[in-house]
Formats: structure tokens, sequence, C-alpha cells
């Protein structure tokens, strides 16, 4: 069984869990970026992603600093990569096309985590849900890539939204903390789940497929039992909202 724990509020309420921050190439809220940039072990920017940090942090950017910024660089602001290089901001151009700057952003971070010797317990990608959808569904190509990438759970956050992949097996996830947003679901991307069960949520499945084209959980909420259970045969999304 494993557990699953909402990042944002573990951090904020009882900072008990060590985490390394990425940020992505989208705009992002404030509250979430700072909860998150003050206790992160290690902090990236995937290529435009460090554009966002610079504007989010106007003002400041000499207390924002990330340890790396990676990608083909076509994204990020010749001025912001300038600024960063002048700083001592380690560069690291990935020029592979075949892969999007998140993932490739991903596995020079499990590089770095290893070569560091740190302890985390899970790695937060902040961005990468809004915006333009094909690069929404990159975010979710990433979550299923990590998997080979890194043996730390990979988590997106943005806004109002989290993601999460949930593999195979049984999963616990603890909704008890009052920072939970009303919507959450479970959607069978990537491919169809032939048996999924839950307890928890307002609309529960029993052994049942989970498919577009047959069905998909939207728009699911929470009962009152404070903890959500899911039994999966396959790779399932989980998303929820946060406030």
């Amino acid at each position: 069984e494993s557990i699953f724990l909402l990042i944002r509020i573990n951090i904020c309420l009882t900072g008990n869990l060590k985490f390394c921050l990425l940020i992505l190439n989208q705009s992002f809220d404030k509250g979430h970026f700072h909860c998150l940039w003050s206790k992160a072990a290690l902090r990236a920017c995937a290529d435009g992603g460090a554009n966002c940090l610079y504007h989010i942090t106007e003002g400041s950017q000499d207390s924002f600093l990330p340890d790396y910024i990676s990608g083909d660089f076509d994204s990020i602001q010749p001025e912001v990569k300038e600024y960063y290089k002048v700083k001592g901001c380690e560069l690291i151009e990935t020029m592979d096309q075949d892969l999007t700057d998140f993932t490739k952003c991903l596995q020079i971070l499990q590089k770095k985590i290893e070569k560091k010797g740190l302890q985390i317990d899970v790695i937060v990608a902040l961005g990468g849900l809004g915006g333009r959808f094909d690069q929404t569904m990159a975010s979710v190509e990433t979550l299923f890539l990590a998997r080979n990438i890194t043996p730390f759970p990979v988590i997106v956050i943005q806004e109002c939204s989290l993601i999460y992949l949930l593999q195979p097996g049984k999963h616990k996830l603890c909704v008890d903390t009052g920072l939970e947003g009303a919507w959450c679901g479970l959607i069978p991307i990537g491919n169809s789940c032939e048996s999924v069960t839950t307890t928890g949520l307002k609309w529960n499945l029993t052994n049942q497929v989970l498919k577009f084209g047959t069905l998909v959980s939207t728009s699911n909420t929470y009962d009152d039992s404070k903890i959500v259970t899911v039994e999966t045969d396959k790779p399932l999304l989980w998303t929820m909202a946060i406030k």
C-alpha cells in the first residue's frame, strides 16, 4: 500500500516532507511558489520556467536563484538567461527534441539528487497544467516516463489543480486537512483500466472499467470518511482541487 501525501498541505502545515522543486514554463500561484521554494532541497527551472521565476520574483530575484536551468533554451528570454548566468546559476543545454524540457529537467534532477546524496520524499513540479493543451498533455506524459527516471513520486500542481499518477496497486489518499478543494477525479489516460475500486468518494467504483468512451470519473467529490482508497490494475491519473 502506497501512501499519497498532499504535498502543499504537508509542507505548509507540518513541514515534514523533503522535496525538490521543478519550475515549468507556465504562470503559477505566488502562494504555492513561496511556500514550496522556501523549503525545497533543490530548485530547478525547465527552460522558460526561468522566465516565470524571474517575473514572479521581480524586485527580489537575487533571493530566488535556482540551482540550475536546463532545456534547449528556445523559450527562456535572453535577458533572463543572461541574468541567471551572471549570478552563477548552472545552465545545462539539452538539445534532444524527442523529450520535453520537463522530462529532461527531471532526468538531470535525479542525477543531482544521487550525486548530492539527498534524502527526499517527493518531486514537485510547479506549473504545467494551464495554457496550451498540448503542453498539459506533455506534463501527463512526463509522469508516465518518470517511473523510469526517478524512484520518487512526481506531483504537478498549478493554481487550483494537482495531478499524480497512481501506479497499479492499492493507494491511500489522506484528504482530511481542510485545504482540499471540492472536486477530484480519476482519469484513465494512456490506457484503459479494467478494474478500479474506490472508497471515500461520493461516487465510488467497484471493480469497474475506466476507459474513454465508456466511463471517466470527473467532477467527483468526497464522502465524510476523510480517506480515499484507490485500487487499480493499470496506471491511473488522480487529480484534485487544492486551495
